[in-house]
């Protein structure tokens, strides 16, 4: 379906981060918004407080009226929901159009002018960048991102006279084929998720492929250096960028007293005295991706330094919970090796002569699996590596995959040992850390918050 043919939106499992940002981009919108999810949360009260229909049992009848015509309701399901639900059986038997989260963001794409960053890693910070760039400037924008923005306490923005959409790209299950951009950063392509590409040259080759989809006019953005080949359509522009070379790039760094300034250096024009307001060194990178896009969508120079000194990140990325002279606590979402390399790189910056220590959770055992050597080199670059069992999310247990082949190929010299998530507390109690990172994209990060506590407190 067209946007424009849409009068109504029925939603099976409307109460995930990712499907609420969605179901309020079509509330603010004035449609018909309805769904089903199985139980009551804060999240989807807030949801029926700003006028969408939701219903606990799973039951036709209580689906409204305006959602009973194929030819106007969009049904939106998240691939949680079992084929069997007797809602989505309703939806399939009647000829609705009936779209997963990553389609809909690409009909958006379609009917807006899309914004999109994609990449193994640094797309939630540089898309939450840029979104936050363009909202406080007079170009304004819609944006759908992966990560709670410290400056909106949620995952969405809305405007109401922007045509422009920032969306964070999402190469898992191939997702980010369904979007259009108009313009797309991509920040990285190291290999991830081979438990769904099978290989390197698949993984690269998604990309390709996806690069392919901007559209004529737009432009891409790609990070120096990368491995994937880009294949743009004819009238695509194709600019890069990194931290200290490409046609935009960062010069005259400066990092003490924990401040960052630099100057960002551009084809359009050079912009001199940029501040992080989120003063880490992986940010310099990120911004000057982030500013790329904005400034190309017509934001000033003026209005780019105003938003990245004004930026105050992401949750989970880079997340002070503690920084004081004496004591810093942050929890940090790195689950790659080539993540948890820039995490490291960007605390050694910070921090320089202080000892740093890691508690790393390994999410999946897939992962750890393919990349167990590359995860210890990562974590070798920290002076303490603390380790706890892997968290599996949707995978089964794989015989001999555990967090002892990390641990076993840590470099000489680094202390190290493994604990189980539970004693996390307990260890916390009984030292006295310097610097002390959680890092993974698992639960681990449930405990920082008493953890944080049990720095202050001593």
């Amino acid at each position: 379906m067209e946007l424009n043919e849409i009068k109504a939106v029925y939603f099976v499992g409307a109460g995930g981060i990712g499907m609420s940002a969605i179901a309020r981009y079509f509330i603010h919108r004035g449609l018909v918004v309805a769904g089903y999810d199985k139980t009551p949360s804060a999240l989807t009260k807030q949801l029926e407080n700003e006028g969408m229909l939701i219903h606990y049992e799973e039951n036709v009848d209580e689906i409204p009226r305006a959602c009973r015509d194929s030819k106007s309701c969009l049904v939106v399901y998240t691939p949680a929901i079992p084929e069997e639900h007797k809602e989505l059986q309703y939806f399939r038997k009647g000829g609705f159009d009936i779209q997963k989260r990553a389609q809909v963001l690409g009909t958006l794409t379609k009917a807006h002018k899309g914004l999109c960053v994609a990449g193994t890693h640094g797309k939630t910070s540089t898309s939450t960048m840029c979104a936050h760039i363009m909202h406080q400037s007079q170009v304004d924008c819609n944006a759908f991102l992966g990560g709670i923005s410290k400056n909106y306490g949620t995952n969405y923005i809305l405007s109401d006279k922007s045509d422009y959409v920032v969306i964070e790209a999402d190469e898992f299950d191939r997702s980010f084929h369904w979007l259009r951009p108009w313009m797309s950063v991509i920040t990285a392509t190291d290999p991830d998720h081979l438990d769904i590409y099978g290989t390197k040259e698949a993984y690269l080759e998604s990309f390709r492929h996806y690069s392919s989809l901007i559209q004529p006019g737009g432009a891409l953005i790609i990070h120096t250096g990368l491995e994937m080949k880009a294949d743009v359509q004819e009238g695509v522009t194709t600019y890069t960028y990194s931290r200290s070379e490409g046609d935009f790039h960062a010069e005259n760094v400066n990092i003490e007293n924990g401040q960052i300034t630099f100057d960002f250096v551009s084809p359009i024009e050079n912009v001199k005295g940029v501040k992080l307001g989120q003063p880490v060194p992986i940010n310099i990178e990120n911004g000057v991706a982030a500013m790329a896009m904005a400034q190309l969508n017509g934001c000033t120079a003026d209005e780019l330094r105003y938003g990245m000194e004004t930026y105050r990140g992401v949750d989970r990325r880079f997340d002070f919970a503690v920084n004081t002279p004496e004591h810093v606590l942050l929890s940090d979402y790195a689950h790659h090796p080539k993540e948890i390399m820039q995490s490291a790189k960007s605390l050694r910056e910070l921090y320089k002569g202080r000892k740093i220590t890691v508690i790393f959770q390994p999410h999946l055992y897939t992962r750890t699996r393919d990349f167990y050597k590359d995860f210890a080199d990562a974590l070798s670059n920290f002076d303490e590596v603390i380790l706890t069992e892997i968290y599996p999310a949707r995978e089964q247990p794989i015989p001999g995959v555990t967090s002892k082949i990390i641990y076993d190929n840590l470099a000489d010299g680094v202390e190290k040992s493994i604990i189980n998530k539970k004693d996390v507390l307990d260890l916390v109690k009984s030292r006295d850390f310097d610097v002390l990172v959680t890092l993974g994209a698992g639960d681990l990060d449930n405990y920082v918050s008493q953890i944080a506590e049990i720095i202050k407190n001593k």
